[in-house]
């Protein structure tokens, strides 16, 4: 076969060049850019998903812009979203915007950095595990679990099991959030507002973990080294907090009392869930295009 040939060629000749025989094999060799711009693309890398209308695929915009689009959507995920706005619109109440500030930003600074502890847990699983078909396909079918579950919710609210924040523990939520009113001065509201932080990031792990159990898998077979991982989970998170951010300096400028519905909610589980099937789907097909 050409692998035959390529090998034997090269013992005859070390400085002849078939082109018939080029395959990734001579990239070990062939440390040339040529070699490495022609080398052909692996099977199931074409996965895209939709943001805010527009397609984004993994080989056109590259991993970068890729990681911070699943970031943004993160961010814009029902779990902690919902909790953030409804504390702006408590805390609206006051019309003290640098109270507003420093509670929402205590808020989203524990809530990101609990977010990004558990993103380098699920990375470091993967990369214990290592890169096998058997931990792809458990993502996979976990994603596309999680995927039907919140596409459920849009159709059929309130019927069956549900990855929202639990009833019973939204009482509690609120009672922090009344809280956050009577805390005596201002540090002790950003305490609170931080440990708040940390029990919806604990009720909603579930709620949290499907999406970046997807991503860090997606990091797993496409970071070439460890610069490329750091940068793309910072891309993340950039988009993740880039949201958030976005919510709170918008809450504090308009003194808004804005919500987020019953109606808007299940939209943002659409999406969220619509992503989770397409990742879920592009980790099969990468387990039919070989080994990664």
């Amino acid at each position: 076969g050409p692998a035959a040939r390529s090998g034997a060629g090269d013992e005859a000749a070390p400085g002849a060049t078939d082109p018939a025989a080029a395959d990734a094999s001579s990239c070990a060799v062939d440390d040339g850019l040529s070699c490495k711009l022609e080398r052909p693309a692996a099977a199931g890398e074409a996965f895209e998903i939709d943001l805010l209308g527009r397609t984004l695929t993994l080989d056109a915009v590259g991993l970068p812009l890729f990681a911070l689009a699943m970031g943004l959507l993160g961010g814009f995920g029902p779990c902690a979203l919902w909790v953030l706005l409804l504390m702006v619109s408590v805390l609206a109440t006051l019309k003290d915007r640098r109270r507003m500030l420093v509670v929402g930003g205590s808020f989203i600074a524990v809530d990101g950095l609990s977010y990004l502890l558990l993103m380098t847990a699920w990375l470091n699983l993967f990369l214990a595990v290592g890169l096998s078909r058997l931990s792809q396909g458990l993502v996979a079918g976990l994603a596309a679990l999680a995927g039907f579950i919140n596409v459920k919710d849009f159709v059929a609210p309130g019927v069956g099991p549900s990855l929202s924040t639990p009833a019973r523990a939204r009482p509690g939520i609120y009672a922090r959030l009344r809280g956050l009113l009577q805390a005596p001065s201002l540090p002790a509201a950003a305490a609170g507002a931080a440990v708040l932080a940390l029990l919806v990031q604990g009720v909603d792990l579930l709620c949290s973990s499907g999406l970046l159990a997807l991503f860090t898998r997606v990091l797993t077979l496409h970071a070439t080294d460890r610069a490329t991982t750091v940068g793309a989970m910072a891309l993340y998170m950039a988009g993740y907090l880039a949201v958030h951010l976005a919510v709170l300096g918008l809450g504090v400028a308009l003194l808004s009392r804005q919500r987020l519905q019953a109606r808007q909610g299940r939209w943002l589980k659409l999406a969220s869930g619509l992503v989770m099937l397409g990742l879920s789907g592009y980790l099969v097909l990468g387990l039919f295009g070989g080994p990664h």
